[in-house]
């Protein structure tokens, strides 16, 4: 049941059934980064090596193999996912690809990944994208057709990959007449990381163990959607501007709920950007910043996948009856929050 007035939506029997992430096998330090700045630092003295250890907390990041395609991630995340499941294949109704990173415009990225899988002609499939809030609006999405009996299982998958757009980046801001202004509208680019993440859905009362998708709520600030507009040759940002946006709209998202219940959950998923806006986002919200486990400043900001991505990271950790809650920021500007029960 969804409430109109605040966007706000409960489900009585949707649940996590398998959780699944895949590290992208090269490592790509800050510091290698900056070595291959080296062209623009010279000529940029105001400007120094080191910022985006500093600034972001980002130390390091993946990337995939030179030729590994962004389906190729999802559909790898979606096999190991299926298989956790223990399910039969043919019975997932929907497969939702919400990568950002797409090398075409049509056909869809699920389409390809639906090949892959071998999945059933019956299962439904598409790309939902909504920037790094993408996978989030699936769960709810899919949760809806899970509770309403049109669907049994679902499976969301992600891939996100860096490789074009950090040497676009790189190759941009070392050519001649480029400035501190380029760098720092730049900056959030070279913070980014690639990586897959995969969850099946079900009904909870058919599978034991699953976890419980319980509420959820998604709040939208459209008069913010030229602060971030990226492509794989450019994504252009304006730090502050969604820094101070992005935090307003997740606390105005957080108080049309029960916040003084949610301040006590056992942990927190957000989304992750960088040690500012992690602190930004935990002193607004007033909530246990050791309860919001990173991944950061080992892995960068996977977009839409890196929701998940923590959430399988650090799933282990978490007991029966534990309450997560999975909080994501898309540029554009838009938020979302859903409660799980572990």
């Amino acid at each position: 049941m969804t409430d109109a007035s605040n966007a706000q939506f409960k489900f009585d029997d949707v649940g996590v059934v398998s959780l699944t992430r895949v590290e992208a096998p090269e490592i790509v330090t800050s510091d290698h980064i900056d070595e291959r700045l080296s062209q623009f630092y010279e000529r940029s003295p105001e400007t120094k090596p080191g910022m985006l250890q500093l600034l972001a907390g980002v130390h390091e990041r993946r990337q995939w193999h030179e030729g590994f395609t962004f389906p190729e991630a999802s559909a790898a995340a979606g096999e190991q996912a299926i298989v956790r499941a223990g399910i039969d294949r043919n019975k997932i109704g929907l497969l939702i690809d919400t990568s950002v990173c797409k090398a075409r415009l049509e056909p869809s990225t699920a389409v390809t990944v639906h090949h892959l899988l071998g999945l059933s002609p019956t299962c439904m499939n598409f790309d939902l994208s909504n920037a790094c809030l993408g996978f989030v609006n699936a769960m709810h999405v899919a949760g809806a057709m899970i509770e309403s009996g049109t669907i049994e299982y679902a499976l969301i998958v992600d891939g996100e990959g860096t490789r074009e757009l950090y040497d676009n980046t790189i190759n941009r801001l070392n050519a001649e007449g480029k400035t501190t202004e380029d760098f720092t509208e730049n900056f959030a680019s070279l913070t980014l990381g690639s990586g897959a993440a995969a969850m099946v859905l079900g009904r909870r009362s058919d599978n034991p163990g699953s976890h419980g998708v319980v509420s959820g709520i998604f709040r939208a600030s459209s008069e913010h959607h030229e602060l971030c507009v990226g492509s794989l040759e450019q994504m252009r940002t304006d730090a502050r501007g969604i820094l101070d946006s992005g935090t307003h709209l997740a606390k105005m998202a957080w108080d049309l709920c029960d916040s003084d219940d949610w301040k006590h959950l056992d942990r927190y998923i957000l989304h992750q950007v960088s040690q500012v806006h992690t602190a930004a986002i935990v002193d607004a919200l007033g909530i246990d910043g050791e309860k919001a486990p990173l991944t950061f400043p080992e892995y960068g900001n996977i977009g839409p996948a890196a929701v998940p991505f923590t959430l399988a990271h650090f799933q282990d950790t978490l007991e029966a009856g534990n309450r997560v809650l999975c909080l994501g920021i898309g540029s554009g500007l838009n938020a979302g929050a859903i409660e799980l029960v572990w």
